[in-house]
């Protein structure tokens, strides 16, 4: 366990000379704090179940409250990374310096032996997810629907192209879109996202995400690029619209996901402007039919096959809020025109969907546990490892992280 007085001095790194000494925790609520383990400990009530927020490929997250009455959420993040403090403390300061009203604000961190965790303001009104799918609720009005596209996408396109270096979310979906009392939309989980220097046009790393969500050339490649969020972001604009999950477990809508279940219907809705078979049939019709048109644009462009055919974070944010006409948003063409007549390779997803079914089958079976920094989610939220390239493994790992067996199989 690591004192205060640990963590304000010098210490050496895994390599190279001793690090700068950590900020102390004054007063405890300050940004970018260094918190102690025991500091932690206590504002969590001893990270009690009572306090679980929720859970994710990363870890646990508790609410706790700091001396000062600070509300704050403790994100633990699973230990086995080999992430050591120099690189976790670099990525805290990038992360540190990112202000934005559509991203959850980081209030600081705690390195204690092998632990790593992350502090972030709490956002009491629950998720996108919750307020979406939750059996028994309100139906969220399409105003407010249309308030959380544009809130999240500001937040993304910040990320992406005002940040620097760049970030890349990696885990873009509707848990991870928070919500205020007023239902404002702010983006969670992008802490130690990855960091995309101006000078490479993709980052080659293990594939993490959510099934329905992943984009299909990262889940393949494991290049990642800010294409890789823009698909996940069209998936949530889906939801948005249809009201239903990327996968639904059931089947009582889909024999697949989401994403391509609507790729037709996106077509003939944005061809012929007939949206009732796409629209959340909750909605009763109540909702503006241009307001409508550009939130179904965004997705059908997000969710092309091609990467570098789906726009920009910010064209989409100018898109939504009708600065920009859809022609634009689908390279000139009328809405509908650009996925009626694009090439075959662009909309087809036929090798997608055969990749991620596999993935899928295989992965459903094995257990929850898995490598934190490189995994997916299944729609249950149980975590699996995944590497790319010419095949996939799974690493099953029991309660404690003990590895059992690895399974391979190419794609």
């Amino acid at each position: 366990m690591m004192s205060s007085s640990d963590m304000s001095s010098s210490y050496s790194g895994p390599h190279g000379p001793p690090l700068p000494p950590l900020s102390p925790a004054l007063g405890l609520g300050f940004n970018k704090s260094a918190f102690t383990l025991e500091e932690l400990t206590a504002c969590t009530n001893g990270f009690s179940q009572v306090n679980l927020l929720g859970q994710g490929g990363f870890g646990y997250v508790h609410k706790g409250v700091l001396p000062n009455g600070k509300e704050v959420a403790v994100k633990q993040l699973k230990s086995g990374s080999g992430q050591g403090e120099r690189e976790f403390q670099a990525e805290v300061d990038t992360i540190s310096r990112v202000h934005h009203r559509h991203l959850v604000s980081l209030v600081g961190y705690c390195i204690a032996g092998s632990q790593r965790m992350l502090v972030y303001d709490f956002v009491p009104n629950k998720t996108l997810e919750y307020h979406l799918h939750e059996k028994g609720l309100l139906v969220m009005e399409w105003s407010t629907r249309l308030k959380i596209a544009l809130g999240s996408a500001k937040g993304l396109a910040y990320l992406h192209e005002d940040c620097h270096p760049r970030i890349i979310h990696r885990d873009i979906k509707s848990s991870n879109i928070l919500l205020d009392y007023k239902f404002e939309a702010l983006v969670a989980d992008f802490g130690l996202a990855k960091l995309s220097s101006d000078n490479y046009t993709h980052i080659s790393t293990r594939v993490m995400g959510t099934f329905g969500y992943l984009a299909p050339e990262y889940a393949s490649s494991g290049k990642l690029t800010e294409k890789s969020d823009v698909f996940s972001y069209g998936v949530v604009l889906l939801e948005l619209i249809t009201g239903r999950r990327p996968v639904d477990n059931n089947h009582t809508f889909m024999d697949d996901s989401l994403v391509d279940w609507a790729r037709p219907i996106l077509s003939r809705a944005l061809a012929d402007g007939d949206y009732d078979q796409l629209v959340d049939p909750r909605l009763n019709g109540n909702y503006d039919p241009m307001e409508m048109a550009r939130m179904i644009a965004c997705a059908a462009a997000s969710v092309r096959h091609s990467a570098k055919k789906r726009p920009k974070m910010s064209q989409i944010v100018r898109a939504l809020e009708g600065d920009v006409s859809l022609e634009d948003l689908n390279e000139g063409m009328r809405p509908g025109q650009s996925m009626l007549f694009s090439s075959a390779s662009d909309y087809d997803s036929g090798s997608y969907n055969a990749k991620m079914k596999r993935i899928r089958k295989m992965a459903l079976p094995s257990l929850e546990y898995g490598d934190e920094y490189g995994g997916i989610m299944d729609e249950y939220g149980h975590h699996h490892s995944i590497s790319s390239s010419d095949g996939i493994f799974f690493d099953e790992l029991n309660p404690i992280g003990n590895q059992k067996h690895r399974t391979y199989s190419p794609l």
